[in-house]
């Protein structure tokens, strides 16, 4: 006998509707499974039989063929355990295969029978909405991840057993409904905030005018001056995430398998913090069967990397084509995928190889060329790529001894919001430019005016302190992005000065 019913398998950020057909035959016992499926795939056999005979359901005797439709396209993980248990149970009689096909199957199996967590399940139950299922079987523990999808039925099973008795009508579940809008506020919480931060105001004000205008920053400053606390804090100035990118956020999370259980969106901008030791495949994803890396786990948020110039340099050279255009591609033989990847770059660096370069406290004992070398790992594209270079000092006693907080993250965000807005006026009509970061040449031309104390200005910037012409370029970008903190349409004088500030970084040692 023969039976069919519908699943549906992740490829990039996306899923594919994957039809199974399950054939019992004559002959010897044996369950074949074709369609390019993968090792775990393959073991899936094992452990339907074993978790059928657990349930109290008799397999199919004979030769059964299991046959994953599209054949050409290579199956991977154990989320089709559910939907071939089903099947089979479908050629036995023991379960309608009419009712069967109206829904979407996914899940894996334990030997006992009961229903785990897999991955993907958010791009899987968006994949069954648009094929037009009924609804769709999955795991207690990826039900609200489904249930955000709105149109679709989420039916959270527990076990094959239970599964088995509701496609057959011999039990009722009640579909799971979330409300992604309660689900989004509830989650948008950070514990982190800029009024635990003592002193550094001048790191505040750069930070603030990188989120600002989506620029790249990174800070330079000796151990201990709270680069990393002040990153950590970053994505508590950003805008809120919008409904449709906590979406995208969570579909990538769903497929790295880092959504937590019972979580049904991700309401925070992501903060990924890679150790230097990271390898360009851990960073920009990849492996046998690509999975996203952390700049696409970092997507519409923060990706901060510590100690700059311990990562490999291989690896630093691959983050320039995400930087530039937001996407990564993964190219295999058999298929290519590409992961969304627009984040805010923030990195942090030592002043030189002992670290206390310009610190009033201990002596740096670094000769010059040894601060260059150092430096030097940074290539010059990278660099290039970095609007923003600042400089942490140590801390004064006087501010960590201080009971005053700083200002809170909400009024620091309330005017990075305000300056948003006047960029998303100034850009309306070009979908390609969100910021004043994504401005290109042409486009820096257009929108920067500088007055002519500003021209003078930078024109003593690039002879006097020997700025290059991409630097020129970068300092417009940031006094622009200052002008609209401040409110002007005019980018003025003092706001070209503030902007030569954080270029630190070209700057002769």
């Amino acid at each position: 006998m023969l039976a069919r019913l519908y699943s549906a398998a992740v490829l990039g950020v996306d899923a594919y509707p994957v039809e199974i057909e399950v054939n019992a035959g004559h002959g010897d016992f044996k369950i074949v499974i074709v369609g390019l499926p993968d090792a775990a795939v393959k073991e899936s056999g094992d452990r339907v039989v074993t978790a059928l005979l657990n349930s109290a359901f008799q397999p199919p005797m004979g030769r059964v063929t299991v046959n994953l439709a599209p054949a050409d396209i290579r199956k991977e993980g154990p989320s089709f355990d559910l939907p071939i248990a089903l099947g089979m149970l479908a050629t036995t009689g023991d379960i309608d295969s009419e009712r069967l096909e109206r829904f979407c199957v996914v899940g894996e199996l334990a030997l006992s029978g009961e229903v785990r967590r897999v991955r993907g399940v958010l791009p899987i139950a968006l994949s069954a909405r648009r094929e037009g299922r009924e609804g769709i079987l999955v795991p207690p523990e990826n039900a609200e991840e489904a249930a955000v999808v709105e149109g679709l039925a989420v039916y959270p099973v527990d076990s094959l057993r239970e599964a088995a008795d509701f496609i057959a009508g011999r039990l009722s579940i009640e579909p799971l409904k979330v409300d992604p809008a309660a689900a989004f506020a509830e989650a948008a919480f950070y514990e982190e905030d800029f009024a635990d931060v003592k002193g550094q105001e001048s790191a505040k004000r750069a930070i603030e005018i990188a989120v600002a205008g989506g620029h790249n920053l990174l800070a330079m400053g000796p151990p201990g001056t709270g680069k990393t606390m002040l990153a950590k804090r970053v994505p508590t100035i950003l805008p809120p995430l919008t409904l449709e990118e906590a979406l995208e956020v969570t579909k990538i999370h769903s497929i790295a398998g880092t959504l937590p259980s019972h979580q049904p969106l991700i309401a925070q901008r992501p903060f990924r913090a890679p150790h230097h030791t990271i390898s360009d495949a851990g960073l920009l994803g990849g492996g046998t069967h690509p999975m996203p890396g952390e700049v696409s786990l970092a997507h519409h948020g923060v990706l901060f990397l510590d100690e700059l110039p311990e990562f490999h340099r291989n690896v630093l050279e691959v983050l320039r084509q995400p930087l530039e255009e937001g996407v990564v591609t993964i190219a295999r033989a058999a298929a290519s995928v590409t992961f969304p990847c627009r984040f805010m770059l923030v990195a942090a660096m030592n002043p030189c190889p002992c670290g206390y370069l310009g610190d009033p406290r201990r002596n740096c004992r670094c000769s010059p060329p040894q601060i260059q070398r150092y430096r030097n790992r940074i290539s010059g594209p990278l660099l290039d790529r970095i609007d923003l270079h600042i400089e942490v000092p140590a801390v004064r006693y006087s501010d960590l001894a201080s009971m005053e907080r700083g200002e809170p993250s909400a009024s620091v965000r309330e005017r990075v919001l305000r300056a948003r807005r006047v960029q998303q006026e100034r850009f309306r009509g070009r979908p390609r430019i969100h910021c004043n970061a994504d401005m290109r040449a042409k486009d820096t031309q257009q929108f920067c005016h500088p007055s002519d104390d500003a021209q003078q200005l930078l024109r003593m910037a690039i002879q006097e302190l020997h700025f290059s012409a991409r630097a020129y370029d970068r300092i417009l970008k940031v006094a622009r992005t200052i002008a609209d903190l401040a409110g002007s349409e005019t980018v003025e004088s003092t706001h070209v000065q503030e902007a030569i500030q954080y270029r630190s970084l070209d700057r002769e040692v």
